[in-house]
């Protein structure tokens, strides 16, 4: 993540360290039912048929989207030695929660807003989220008109940069169609949106003036990576990864969603658990995924920690459940749950209406890990899903712990 500390390098510079350098993908507070999230899944698929996001937008080809100018690449942005990934990232935080103080009005709803249009909009970025993520969707009923249609436009936004890289014309997504797309983003946040769906997200990005660009341009990033990078050296690298592709969800979504007025909790703990929630999600999907990654060639496991533990990429290849692996599974299932331990300080804090979705996307994704230990964490020939009848039940009880008062207005 960007800091001042930072040294800048060309395009195309950056894209030759990433062929240097030689990942998986995302979920957060917007968990899909399919456990891939708002666009995620854990590595590049294959192409698979026409996108519903797609569809919604009217057209058969992602392509259609690409036609601005490319921008400057923010992936060419390389931390000193003596500044990890994850301080930067802290740093993002900050700010971010630094700007949901912020009173100042963003540019007032596009010029010739057309209110009819709009509707229409927001209607099929409800009926994608409905699709894909319908847990999430009968959540987000409990919010406002407002901060639903704004939540579901953001989810629609992730989803189609998602599917840039991970969907029907994934193939063909180079570094320069990733540059068009983030282009974009400066037609969104400044009112004059390419296409009807970006007009959506424009309009709600216009309502909620903290929302800021910086998790969606960092989001783009997350999808380079992708484009180029199939190993991870160290936790550290993975967790730039797992920011990138999850934990900026949570950054665009707590300004919509909001803060409890009687929660007494500094706003830096609410961004902090969004990001935490999104960066448990995408190791959740990791672990998951192991094997799945394995047979396309890609290994998002720290290799330090893999090395560690006497294990070598053959032993992935070849889905060897040992000792070993086992050994290793627990330590990484264990990070897993402190991230989302940290996700629920954040999630108690948020107003009461937002709480619901959030919690049901804790509580549902965090049942994985259960299911990897009952599979007796093979991960390469069985896949760890959570039954329908487990996720029903999770939702009351989602549903109760959205209603508790936040922990620090008990301390009170």
């Amino acid at each position: 993540m960007l800091s001042t500390a930072r040294a800048v390098t060309s395009p195309a510079a950056c894209a030759a360290q990433h062929q240097q350098h030689g990942g998986s993908r995302f979920v957060v507070f917007l968990a899909g039912d399919d456990g891939r999230g708002a666009a995620g899944s854990s590595s590049v698929r294959a192409p698979r048929p026409r996108s519903v996001a797609a569809r919604a937008a009217g057209s058969s080809n992602h392509a259609v989207c690409l036609e601005a100018a490319a921008p400057w690449s923010m992936d060419c942005v390389a931390a000193p030695a003596t500044v990890s990934y994850e301080e930067s990232v802290r740093q993002v935080v900050l700010k971010q929660a630094a700007l949901a103080a912020s009173t100042t009005p963003r540019k007032a709803r596009h010029a010739g807003r057309d209110a009819g249009v709009l509707d229409a909009a927001f209607d099929r970025c409800g009926a994608v989220c409905k699709e894909y993520a319908k847990t999430f969707y009968l959540a987000t009923q409990l919010m406002t008109p407002e901060r639903r249609r704004a939540i579901w436009a953001i989810y629609v936004w992730c989803r189609r940069t998602d599917e840039l890289v991970d969907g029907p014309n994934a193939a063909h997504t180079s570094a320069l169609a990733l540059d068009r797309w983030e282009s974009r983003l400066d037609g969104v946040f400044a009112g004059r949106p390419y296409d009807m769906l970006d007009a959506a997200l424009a309009d709600a990005v216009a309502a909620f003036p903290a929302v800021d660009e910086r998790p969606f341009r960092d989001m783009v990033q997350g999808m380079r990576m992708d484009l180029a990078k199939s190993r991870y050296a160290t936790f550290d690298e993975l967790y730039l990864y797992c920011y990138r592709v999850a934990g900026t969800v949570g950054l665009m979504t707590v300004p919509v969603m909001g803060v409890s007025p009687g929660s007494q909790a500094d706003v830096e703990t609410v961004y902090a658990g969004a990001l935490a929630l999104g960066v448990a999600n995408q190791l959740t999907n990791i672990l998951r995924d192991v094997g799945e990654d394995a047979r396309r060639g890609r290994i998002y496991l720290p290799q330090d920690e893999l090395a560690m533990a006497g294990i070598s990429e053959a032993d992935i290849f070849a889905g060897r459940v040992t000792d070993e692996w086992r050994s290793f599974m627990k330590g990484q299932i264990a990070r897993a749950r402190a991230y989302f331990k940290q996700a629920e300080q954040g999630a108690a804090e948020l107003n009461q209406e937002s709480r619901w979705p959030v919690w049901a996307s804790l509580l549902l994704y965090r049942q994985i890990l259960d299911e990897i230990e009952a599979n007796g964490y093979d991960n390469f020939s069985k896949r760890a899903y959570v039954p329908k009848a487990k996720k029903l039940a999770a939702l009351p009880k989602a549903y109760l712990r959205s209603l508790m008062p936040p922990p620090s207005q008990r301390r009170r």
